[in-house]
């Protein structure tokens, strides 16, 4: 009977040209509201144009929405809600390498104690004493990804990739990333074999990167501070699983003024091991990223997104 009911329920909305010829019935008269093309195409392109305006000058950039990335974004967007917060995914799909385990599987194995992060994105698991495996790894990439789109400070712009670091000195002298060069990935990809399309930029006091060890955008960031001959990359090691989760989350830091690097990119600047199928030290990587951001982003004095410089050093000069 109740399955009848709902097979035969009818729902008008409220008044005409306010989506009253709407109908829901399942026995063969479902019926949308009208819509022209036009309405659709106003839709899309207003609301993501006028994203593209606000995120010209963000607080805080990530480059990477992959488990490190959105475990970032997750951590800052909660504990941050006063901060402007831009997300740069290259790929269509957001979430890196954890729609899936290892070689194609689907369960995902996180080490203790990253479980906690777990629960608290509301992510169940089976526990297995000193790890815990989620079923499937887009189950934790589906949630959390659910959650930091709902935060009204975080933007994602997917199919949006990083072609190069915005770097110049404050006042005083320092010089530091203080934004970045942005492009839709499929332009990017093709500026050989079509017309150079130049890039748009947004400018942002701190940037995050994330952007892991393979693909065509691997280990972007350190590649191109290396290229600038502002580091030196050691490029990653040999998988161990056992001490690679510890370096890669004890050494998340701040690897030039305004810059912050985690995650298997991480690897690659410092040298340490591969880190294979775990992700305990990816979630946690990206947590400590966003601790040290925030810690970053306090640190500074900042005017409508550009760093003057540190608030010690500026209330030093101004003393004088």
């Amino acid at each position: 009977m109740q399955a009848a009911h709902i097979a035969r329920q009818t729902i008008n909305t409220s008044s005409s040209g306010d989506g009253s010829s709407a109908v829901t019935d399942w026995q063969g008269n479902y019926r949308f509201a009208p819509i022209r093309e036009s309405q659709t195409s106003r839709a899309m392109t207003t609301r993501y144009f006028t994203d593209m305006i606000n995120a010209a000058v963000s607080d805080i950039v990530i480059i990477g929405a992959g488990s490190a990335g959105l475990s970032a974004a997750y951590r800052l967007g909660k504990s941050r809600p006063d901060l402007r917060i831009t997300i740069l995914e290259s790929a269509v799909a957001p979430g890196g390498g954890c729609w899936l385990g290892g070689q194609l599987m689907s369960a995902m194995v996180v080490r203790k104690p990253a479980d906690a992060f777990l629960r608290e994105v509301g992510v169940p698991y089976e526990d297995e004493g000193d790890y815990v495996v989620v079923k499937h790894a887009a189950l934790f990439t589906s949630t959390i990804l659910s959650k930091i789109l709902a935060m009204p400070n975080i933007k994602l712009f997917n199919a949006t990739c990083a072609e190069d670091l915005i770097i110049k000195e404050d006042q005083q002298g320092v010089k530091r990333v203080t934004g970045l060069v942005t492009n839709w990935t499929l332009v990017s990809m093709h500026h050989m074999d079509q017309s150079c399309m130049d890039p748009q930029t947004i400018e942002a006091p701190v940037v995050l990167s994330f952007c892991g060890h393979d693909g065509p955008f691997g280990a972007f960031s350190v590649k191109r501070l290396e290229s600038a001959g502002l580091v030196k990359n050691k490029d990653m090691g040999p998988l161990n699983m056992s001490k690679s989760e510890d370096l890669i989350v004890n050494n998340t830091r701040e690897i030039f003024p305004g810059i912050i690097c985690g995650g298997m990119e991480l690897s690659e600047l410092d040298g340490h091991p591969r880190m294979g199928a775990s992700f305990g030290g990816m979630l946690a990587s990206g947590e400590k990223a966003a601790y040290e951001a925030m810690k970053v982003y306090d640190s500074l004095d900042i005017n409508d997104g550009v760093v003057l410089g540190t608030k010690v050093a500026v209330q030093s000069l101004h003393a004088f």
